[in-house]
């Protein structure tokens, strides 16, 4: 037996958004906290990222594979992991979660529910940027599944904290996350114009690392089943006794 595709949407509305909350909350607390220092503030907001990284693919990776992020997703459907449908859903719950984290965030630090973001992200720099930093995810995410995947919520969440501090746009990554954070005037934001674009590198960058991965990796098909960690995973015996739906 495995998990529903309920429990799977819910564990990535759930994790995505949770995420999220990490994310533009950390931003918020660190902007408040460093006194106007830029580097103090994105310093705290890795860490808080890459910690909440590790910690929800840990929890949520057996149940749904830990997605949170269209960009995964696409990929994941590419190799055959999920099918096109599962697909859409994965990313409407990711994108929804998103949006609820977003707000969650704003709520905890008595800010208005959603506030536009007029923080400019945009110029080639920034999205070759995008490119970069969704290419290095996919091929780290790819490259551990295959044969170390007990290694993968570690090497993500190590790749985004350094993905923050190598790449011009803070590496992003993450169509679901981007669309939330246009949702929050903060220092975690990215204004809602420069979203469409952010998106599209990011979508480049997961189908490009793919491609790579399929040459490099022919086996890879036959591993999509453990990105992030296998979705699925199997139920427990009380689970289904109760009756549980596969």
């Amino acid at each position: 037996m495995t998990a529903s595709l309920s429990r799977r949407l819910t564990a990535e509305f759930v994790g995505t958004a949770f995420l999220v909350a990490a994310v533009v909350g950390s931003g918020i607390m660190a902007d408040r906290l460093s006194n106007g220092n830029v580097a103090l503030a994105l310093l705290a907001t890795t860490i808080a990222t890459g910690a909440a990284l590790v910690a929800l693919i840990l929890a949520f990776g057996p149940i749904s594979g830990a997605h949170f992020n269209p960009a995964v997703t696409l990929a994941d459907v590419m190799e055959r992991g999920l099918t096109w449908t599962h697909g859409a859903a994965y990313i409407l719950s990711q994108i929804f979660g998103g949006v609820s984290g977003a707000i969650a965030a704003h709520l905890m630090f008595g800010l208005q529910t959603i506030s536009i973001s007029r923080h400019v992200r945009n110029g080639g720099a920034q999205l070759f940027s995008e490119f970069v930093a969704t290419f290095g995810l996919l091929s780290v995410i790819w490259g551990c599944s295959r044969l170390r995947s007990t290694v993968v919520p570690f090497a993500v969440g190590g790749y985004i904290t350094a993905a923050y501090w190598f790449t011009a746009s803070t590496s992003f990554a993450n169509p679901a996350v981007t669309i939330a954070r246009s949702l929050s005037d903060t220092f975690a934001g990215i204004r809602p114009d420069d979203v469409p674009l952010f998106i599209v590198a990011q979508l480049l960058g997961a189908v490009a690392a793919t491609l790579l991965f399929r040459w490099l990796a022919p086996s890879l098909t036959s591993q999509a089943k453990n990105v992030l960690l296998a979705h699925g995973a199997p139920m427990s015996e009380v689970e289904v006794s109760r009756g549980a739906a596969p």
